[in-house]
């Protein structure tokens, strides 16, 4: 099995992020009682896909261990999902960088549901560049990174009208 390119492994879960890399946290209301609808498209590569991701892997649903490529326009990104959390209220994974992905560290996507109803989708990260293109953007790479994250929230959103 490769292995990761950072050894921080499974800290978007625990949400305490290591030093020394760039951090990102983004929250976005996504809906009222829509949960069960948003966890599901979260969990199997749906959002990923209506925001225009090309999703690449063998498995239907993120689960540990699941090696995943994801093309952004014609750069493949792989990485491996990490840690699947998937229980009343709570529901969403994280993964983390495999060689060849332009960025080394881990990213979440997470859907939660508060007790008012309202579905909220975040998306924690942390990551420095991994090779000559993202340096090579300096601060353009962070904002695409928030960029994404909120493109992500979007197509999550617009998923959950009928």
């Amino acid at each position: 099995m490769t292995p990761l390119t950072y050894a921080e492994v499974g800290a978007t879960e625990t949400g305490a992020l290591p030093p020394g890399y760039r951090h990102l946290r983004y929250r976005t209301a996504i809906g009222h009682d829509v949960f069960a609808t948003a966890a599901e498209a979260v969990l199997t590569w749906r959002m990923h896909r209506a925001a225009g991701i090309k999703v690449n892997t063998a498995a239907e649903r993120a689960a540990p261990g699941v090696d995943v490529t994801m093309h952004i326009g014609p750069l493949p990104a792989p990485c491996r999902v990490v840690w699947v959390v998937d229980e009343p209220g709570r529901a969403g994974w994280g993964y983390g960088t495999l060689e060849g992905h332009p960025a080394r560290g881990e990213e979440a996507f997470v859907v939660s549901q508060g007790a008012d109803g309202v579905t909220w989708f975040e998306v924690t990260a942390f990551s420095v560049p991994a090779g000559w293109l993202m340096k090579a953007a300096g601060p353009g790479a962070r904002l695409f990174q928030r960029a994404y994250a909120v493109w992500c929230g979007r197509a999550l959103r617009r998923l959950m009208k009928p």
